[in-house]
């Protein structure tokens, strides 16, 4: 596909995506009105549509600069269905709900949001797992899968379009459009099929992922490491929001699915464009070291005010001010040199190669200061830049009176 299709296909997706998005921000607050969210509430429901758009600018760039590549589609192609499933939505309920009659076309809408948002969840996420980063799958053994994906979300799909009666909030009750359905002996057999199909592929679409990263090199290895990275965020975010959706969080779980996904497409189009891919790296081990400092400096905080109370309540009675003023200055004080011992600890565990490189050095500048020997020095030095940095041939010059020495 020449970069000139590409241009063709922005010009006409970027203003529909625009359009949708103020449709659907307009609806939104219509819907709410009632809820006066306030100013504050309508910027904090803009915030993933702003985000979105943002994505699939990410998106197209990525189809511009690697038009062959399908990452870029997947992408931008996520964004678009993601932007009609929440303008279809709060168009239905409006319709529907928020002024009943004032709008045409309330259950069709209502139909079309209760199934085009699948290919998002699932489908997107197990295609970048399965095609990043050049487009191509691990092995023809993976074509399988790569059907399944796509077989399974066309059950599940096929399931949605042709309930009935819809039976998911905020659309529970509404008489199917269509005015007919199939068979329950052909439709049940694809409920079973559809959404568990789906969540296996995805986990095996990721094992896809990792296995090409053990047998990656260089340039694909570190992409490779930023989708790894975003993707580690996914089973926190979603178990962390399948919690809250159970305790009656809903918005709060529904931000924390999107979120846990977002991450993946931000990584998948930051690795392609191949933009300081090795500051990975970096970000892996300062999110390892400040993230296990952060859970254990919490919970010495919360211990130790917690013991303190206890053990001054006969002196200060309720006032917890002191215990509090003791914890903070016990969490700064344990700050730095817990911050080092993790830092070594993760070095070690996770960085053994970075580890050893340093350790050798310092043991060498240490000899280098008490050494007076010249050959031993370069000797060292030799064997110092073998061990740590390994080359394919080390060769040393020494200068002296005139004369080369080669080691």
């Amino acid at each position: 596909m020449s970069g000139r299709i590409v241009r063709a296909i922005s010009w006409v997706v970027v203003p529909l995506v625009v359009v949708l998005t103020l449709g659907q921000i307009y609806l939104s607050a219509l819907n709410r009105a009632g809820d006066a969210p306030g100013a504050a509430g309508i910027v904090v429901s803009t915030l993933p549509d702003l985000l979105a758009l943002g994505l699939l600018a990410l998106g197209l760039l990525v189809a511009h600069r690697r038009p062959a590549n399908p990452v870029g589609w997947i992408i931008a192609g996520t964004v678009v269905t993601v932007g009609i499933s929440d303008f279809v939505e709060s168009y239905a309920v409006y319709a529907l709900y928020t002024d009943p009659g004032s709008l045409p076309g309330g259950e069709t809408m209502a139909l079309v949001s209760n199934w085009i948002f699948i290919p998002a969840l699932f489908a997107a996420p197990s295609m970048l797992f399965l095609l990043f980063p050049d487009g191509k799958l691990v092995s023809r053994r993976w074509i399988p899968v790569f059907w399944v994906v796509i077989l399974t979300t066309c059950a599940a799909i096929t399931t949605s379009i042709f309930q009935p009666v819809l039976n998911d909030p905020p659309f529970e009750g509404v008489v199917n459009p269509l005015g007919f359905s199939p068979p329950q002996a052909l439709l049940a057999p694809l409920s079973y099929i559809g959404w568990p199909g789906m969540a296996a592929s995805f986990l095996v679409a990721a094992f896809a992922m990792i296995l090409r990263l053990r047998r990656s090199r260089g340039v694909e290895r570190q992409q490779l490491k930023w989708l790894a990275a975003a993707a580690a965020i996914l089973p926190l975010g979603s178990a962390s929001g399948v919690v809250l959706y159970y305790l009656g969080y809903d918005a709060i779980a529904g931000f924390l699915a999107i979120f846990s996904i977002v991450p993946i497409f931000l990584a998948a189009g930051y690795a392609i464009l191949r933009f300081r891919l090795y500051d990975i790296d970096l970000i892996i081990n300062r999110t390892l070291v400040y993230g296990a400092l952060t859970v254990m400096l919490a919970a010495v905080y919360f211990a130790s005010v917690v013991g303190l109370q206890r053990l001054l309540s006969p002196l200060t009675g309720e006032s917890n001010q002191l215990a509090t003023v003791a914890s903070t200055l016990l969490i700064a004080a344990l700050f730095t040199p817990l911050r080092q011992r993790i830092q070594g600890f993760i070095d070690r565990r996770f960085y053994r190669s970075k580890y050893d490189a340093v350790t050798t050095l310092e043991a060498f500048s240490a000899r280098l200061r008490n050494e007076t020997d010249l050959d031993t020095l370069g000797s060292g030095l030799v064997s110092v830049v073998r061990e740590t940095m390994q080359p394919e041939h080390v060769s040393l010059w020494l200068r002296s009176q005139g004369d080369r020495v080669e080691r």
